[in-house]
């Protein structure tokens, strides 16, 4: 496997921070990867689902979203919206520098951006998500306690998985006012939902919401008692051969499994 370094312009034409895993041989497929909510490209899941795809022929893209990891700008400017542009953003480079994606996959919050995305990408044959909420407001949750203060003062600074973090109310109003079931129920895309029953952060009712939501072809893969963020390496090499199983209907008959 090599891997690659690299940057492209973002929404906001600001420099957007990117990996690229290459598999050995020439890639049969190219996949997006799509991280968590104020996590980064470089989080255990991400990389570890990365560099198994390689094994089986797959190249993935992730990049860190704007104001995050290595990326430029101000993380307190963006929101759903802007994440999705720099999805966007993200599959124009694929597109222009490589091969567009095939299969897109997106984690947590990530994984409501693919599913919100999906239909702007005509050469995606599959959508992957894992632990996702069916609704971007599920995020807010995660700093409950301050949005009075952000809703009262115009902004906040909170503590996300022990880093800080300012959240504008733009943030609030924009993940409030996406409807993403909609956007799923017009889904023309093969979809695979997994999610841990024992996912404490994002519910296993989001799962059946956005299942249910879908047209087929549709699958669900339970991820048993792996957690949020698949730190244990054997569930995220479990997602990545599920992953690699399931696309080989929809990728090609080139696929390794």
């Amino acid at each position: 496997m090599a891997s690659e370094k690299i940057d492209f312009p973002g929404s906001t034409g600001q420099k957007l921070a990117a990996r690229l895993d290459l598999p050995a041989n020439s890639p049969c497929a190219f996949a997006l990867f799509v991280h968590c909510f104020t996590c980064g490209k470089d989080i255990f899941a991400a990389s570890r689902i990365a560099q198994a795809l390689t094994g089986h022929g797959i190249a993935v893209l992730r990049f860190d979203f704007t104001g995050l990891g290595a990326s430029e700008g101000e993380f307190a400017n963006t929101n759903f919206s802007s994440n999705l542009e720099d999805l966007l953003a993200a599959t124009n480079h694929l597109r222009s520098a490589y091969r567009a994606p095939s299969l897109l996959i997106g984690h947590s919050l990530g994984g409501a951006a693919v599913l919100a995305a999906a239909s702007q990408i005509p050469e995606v044959r599959g959508v992957v998500t894992i632990g996702a909420p069916s609704d971007p407001s599920h995020v807010v949750a995660q700093f409950s306690t301050h949005v009075t203060d952000i809703e009262r003062d115009g902004e906040a600074e909170v503590k996300l998985a022990g880093r800080p973090f300012r959240i504008k109310r733009q943030f609030l109003e924009d993940v409030a006012e996406y409807r993403l079931l909609e956007k799923i129920a017009q889904l023309d895309k093969p979809l695979m939902v997994m999610h841990s029953p024992k996912d404490h952060t994002v519910p296993l009712n989001n799962a059946t919401h956005i299942f249910a939501a879908a047209r087929h072809p549709k699958s669900f893969i339970s991820l048993d008692d792996a957690d949020h963020l698949l730190t244990r390496r054997s569930d995220a090499l479990y997602v990545a051969d599920i992953i690699a199983a399931w696309g080989k209907r929809y990728l090609g008959d080139d696929l390794a499994v």
